[in-house]
Protein backbone atom coordinates (compact mmCIF):
# COMPACT_ATOMS: atom_id res chain seq x y z
CA UNK A 1 0.00 0.00 0.00
CA UNK A 2 2.85 2.41 0.72
CA UNK A 3 6.28 3.01 -0.71
CA UNK A 4 8.82 4.81 1.42
CA UNK A 5 11.89 6.31 -0.11
CA UNK A 6 14.62 7.88 2.05
CA UNK A 7 15.79 11.26 0.94
CA UNK A 8 19.26 11.06 -0.69
CA UNK A 9 22.05 12.13 1.70
CA UNK A 10 23.53 15.58 1.28
CA UNK A 11 27.05 16.70 2.08
CA UNK A 12 29.51 14.52 3.93
CA UNK A 13 27.73 14.38 7.28
CA UNK A 14 27.05 10.69 8.07
CA UNK A 15 23.81 11.37 9.95
CA UNK A 16 21.77 14.38 8.87
CA UNK A 17 20.12 16.34 11.71
CA UNK A 18 16.86 16.29 9.75
CA UNK A 19 15.70 13.01 8.25
CA UNK A 20 12.94 12.84 5.67
CA UNK A 21 11.17 9.74 4.48
CA UNK A 22 9.14 10.23 1.32
CA UNK A 23 5.80 8.39 1.45
CA UNK A 24 3.89 7.79 -1.79
CA UNK A 25 1.08 5.38 -2.63
CA UNK A 26 1.47 2.49 -5.07
CA UNK A 27 -2.08 2.55 -6.41
CA UNK A 28 -2.71 3.40 -10.03
CA UNK A 29 -4.65 6.49 -11.01
CA UNK A 30 -8.42 6.00 -10.68
CA UNK A 31 -10.25 5.47 -13.97
CA UNK A 32 -12.68 8.33 -13.61
CA UNK A 33 -14.45 7.72 -16.90
CA UNK A 34 -15.17 4.09 -15.98
CA UNK A 35 -16.30 5.19 -12.52
CA UNK A 36 -18.65 7.80 -14.01
CA UNK A 37 -20.20 5.16 -16.30
CA UNK A 38 -20.68 2.87 -13.31
CA UNK A 39 -22.42 5.65 -11.37
CA UNK A 40 -24.72 6.28 -14.31
CA UNK A 41 -25.58 2.56 -14.37
CA UNK A 42 -26.24 2.66 -10.64
CA UNK A 43 -28.63 5.59 -11.06
CA UNK A 44 -30.53 3.64 -13.72
CA UNK A 45 -30.63 0.57 -11.46
CA UNK A 46 -32.10 2.73 -8.69
CA UNK A 47 -34.84 3.99 -10.98
CA UNK A 48 -33.31 7.37 -11.73
CA UNK A 49 -32.62 8.89 -15.12
CA UNK A 50 -29.01 10.11 -15.43
CA UNK A 51 -30.03 12.15 -18.47
CA UNK A 52 -32.29 14.27 -16.27
CA UNK A 53 -31.04 17.84 -16.15
CA UNK A 54 -30.42 17.72 -12.41
CA UNK A 55 -28.45 14.45 -12.67
CA UNK A 56 -26.61 15.01 -15.93
CA UNK A 57 -23.28 15.84 -14.27
CA UNK A 58 -23.76 13.65 -11.19
CA UNK A 59 -21.76 10.64 -12.48
CA UNK A 60 -18.69 12.79 -13.10
CA UNK A 61 -19.02 14.55 -9.75
CA UNK A 62 -19.35 11.26 -7.86
CA UNK A 63 -16.38 9.76 -9.69
CA UNK A 64 -14.24 12.81 -8.89
CA UNK A 65 -15.34 12.78 -5.25
CA UNK A 66 -14.50 9.11 -4.71
CA UNK A 67 -11.17 9.48 -6.53
CA UNK A 68 -10.27 12.30 -4.14
CA UNK A 69 -11.43 10.43 -1.04
CA UNK A 70 -9.46 7.31 -1.98
CA UNK A 71 -6.17 8.95 -3.03
CA UNK A 72 -3.83 9.92 -0.17
CA UNK A 73 -1.47 12.78 -0.97
CA UNK A 74 2.27 12.05 -0.70
CA UNK A 75 4.16 13.50 2.25
CA UNK A 76 7.56 13.54 3.93
CA UNK A 77 7.92 12.02 7.39
CA UNK A 78 10.34 14.45 9.04
CA UNK A 79 12.24 13.59 12.22
CA UNK A 80 14.82 15.46 14.27
CA UNK A 81 17.40 14.40 16.86
CA UNK A 82 16.02 14.32 20.39
CA UNK A 83 18.91 16.49 21.62
CA UNK A 84 17.18 17.46 24.86
CA UNK A 85 16.50 13.84 25.78
CA UNK A 86 12.76 14.51 26.04
CA UNK A 87 11.21 11.35 27.49
CA UNK A 88 7.61 12.38 28.18
CA UNK A 89 4.52 11.81 26.11
CA UNK A 90 3.98 13.80 22.91
CA UNK A 91 0.28 13.88 22.06
CA UNK A 92 -1.58 15.45 19.12
CA UNK A 93 -5.26 15.55 20.11
CA UNK A 94 -8.33 16.01 17.97
CA UNK A 95 -6.83 15.34 14.52
CA UNK A 96 -9.87 15.49 12.18
CA UNK A 97 -10.23 12.85 9.47
CA UNK A 98 -12.74 11.41 7.05
CA UNK A 99 -12.86 7.95 5.54
CA UNK A 100 -15.19 5.58 3.68
CA UNK A 101 -16.79 2.48 5.18
CA UNK A 102 -15.74 -0.46 3.05
CA UNK A 103 -19.07 -2.22 3.62
CA UNK A 104 -21.45 0.52 2.48
CA UNK A 105 -19.23 3.15 0.79
CA UNK A 106 -20.68 5.70 3.20
CA UNK A 107 -18.47 8.21 5.04
CA UNK A 108 -17.35 8.00 8.61
CA UNK A 109 -15.74 11.01 10.25
CA UNK A 110 -14.13 11.77 13.54
CA UNK A 111 -10.95 12.67 15.35
CA UNK A 112 -7.75 10.82 16.16
CA UNK A 113 -5.55 11.31 19.21
CA UNK A 114 -2.02 10.19 18.40
CA UNK A 115 0.83 10.07 20.91
CA UNK A 116 4.29 8.64 21.30
CA UNK A 117 7.16 8.42 23.77
CA UNK A 118 10.26 9.66 21.90
CA UNK A 119 13.39 7.60 21.57
CA UNK A 120 16.46 9.02 19.82
CA UNK A 121 14.39 11.19 17.49
CA UNK A 122 11.23 13.31 17.51
CA UNK A 123 8.74 13.81 14.70
CA UNK A 124 7.43 16.95 13.10
CA UNK A 125 3.99 17.30 14.71
CA UNK A 126 2.09 17.80 11.46
CA UNK A 127 3.34 14.42 10.31
CA UNK A 128 1.16 12.64 12.86
CA UNK A 129 -1.88 14.14 11.16
CA UNK A 130 -0.46 13.22 7.75
CA UNK A 131 -0.19 9.57 8.74
CA UNK A 132 -3.82 9.53 9.91
CA UNK A 133 -4.92 11.08 6.61
CA UNK A 134 -2.76 8.64 4.64
CA UNK A 135 -4.53 5.57 5.98
CA UNK A 136 -7.97 7.22 6.17
CA UNK A 137 -8.02 7.89 2.42
CA UNK A 138 -9.08 4.34 1.67
CA UNK A 139 -11.99 1.93 1.99
CA UNK A 140 -11.72 1.28 5.70
CA UNK A 141 -13.08 -0.08 8.92
CA UNK A 142 -12.25 1.88 12.04
CA UNK A 143 -10.51 -0.99 13.79
CA UNK A 144 -8.05 -1.53 10.94
CA UNK A 145 -7.44 2.21 10.54
CA UNK A 146 -6.48 2.44 14.22
CA UNK A 147 -4.05 -0.47 14.02
CA UNK A 148 -2.49 0.71 10.74
CA UNK A 149 -1.66 4.16 12.12
CA UNK A 150 -0.19 2.69 15.32
CA UNK A 151 1.88 0.03 13.55
CA UNK A 152 3.23 2.44 10.92
CA UNK A 153 4.34 5.00 13.50
CA UNK A 154 5.80 2.27 15.71
CA UNK A 155 7.88 1.06 12.77
CA UNK A 156 9.03 4.39 11.39
CA UNK A 157 9.50 6.55 14.49
CA UNK A 158 11.46 3.97 16.50
CA UNK A 159 9.68 5.42 19.52
CA UNK A 160 9.60 3.90 23.01
CA UNK A 161 5.83 3.76 22.79
CA UNK A 162 2.98 4.66 20.43
CA UNK A 163 -0.71 5.16 21.15
CA UNK A 164 -3.66 5.87 18.84
CA UNK A 165 -7.27 6.55 19.83
CA UNK A 166 -9.93 7.13 17.18
CA UNK A 167 -13.46 8.41 17.79
CA UNK A 168 -15.82 8.44 14.83
CA UNK A 169 -19.43 8.79 13.69
CA UNK A 170 -20.47 6.28 11.02
CA UNK A 171 -23.17 7.22 8.53
CA UNK A 172 -23.82 3.52 7.88
CA UNK A 173 -25.18 3.52 11.46
CA UNK A 174 -26.77 6.97 11.59
CA UNK A 175 -28.47 7.17 8.16
CA UNK A 176 -29.53 3.55 7.64
CA UNK A 177 -30.09 0.33 9.55
CA UNK A 178 -30.34 1.07 13.26
CA UNK A 179 -30.20 4.84 12.56
CA UNK A 180 -28.33 5.50 15.77
CA UNK A 181 -27.72 9.19 15.16
CA UNK A 182 -25.20 10.70 17.55
CA UNK A 183 -23.52 7.42 18.46
CA UNK A 184 -19.74 7.44 18.50
CA UNK A 185 -17.39 4.49 18.10
CA UNK A 186 -14.07 4.51 19.98
CA UNK A 187 -11.08 2.29 19.17
CA UNK A 188 -7.48 2.35 20.33
CA UNK A 189 -4.14 0.65 19.73
CA UNK A 190 -1.09 0.79 22.00
CA UNK A 191 2.49 -0.21 21.28
CA UNK A 192 5.70 -0.40 23.32
CA UNK A 193 5.71 1.21 26.75
CA UNK A 194 2.26 2.69 26.22
CA UNK A 195 0.98 -0.89 26.14
CA UNK A 196 3.35 -2.61 28.58
CA UNK A 197 3.87 0.02 31.30
CA UNK A 198 0.74 0.63 33.38
CA UNK A 199 1.61 4.22 34.35
CA UNK A 200 2.45 5.26 30.80
CA UNK A 201 -0.70 3.58 29.49
CA UNK A 202 -2.86 5.33 32.07
CA UNK A 203 -1.30 8.70 31.29
CA UNK A 204 -1.91 8.33 27.57
CA UNK A 205 -5.50 7.14 27.92
CA UNK A 206 -6.27 9.96 30.39
CA UNK A 207 -4.82 12.64 28.10
CA UNK A 208 -6.72 11.12 25.17
CA UNK A 209 -9.92 11.50 27.21
CA UNK A 210 -10.70 7.81 27.81
CA UNK A 211 -10.17 7.84 31.57
CA UNK A 212 -10.39 10.48 34.29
Amino acid sequence: MTTTQPEPPTGTEPTAPVRRLRVVHERGEPDREAAARAVADLLVALGRNPADGHLADTPRRVADAYAELLTPPPFDLTTFPNDEGYDQLVLARGIPFGSLCQHHLLPFRGVAHVGYLPGARVSGLSKLARVVEWFARDLQVQERLTVQVADWLDQHLAADGVGVVIEADHQCMSLRGVRAAGSRTVTWALRGLLRDDARSRQEFLALAGLTS
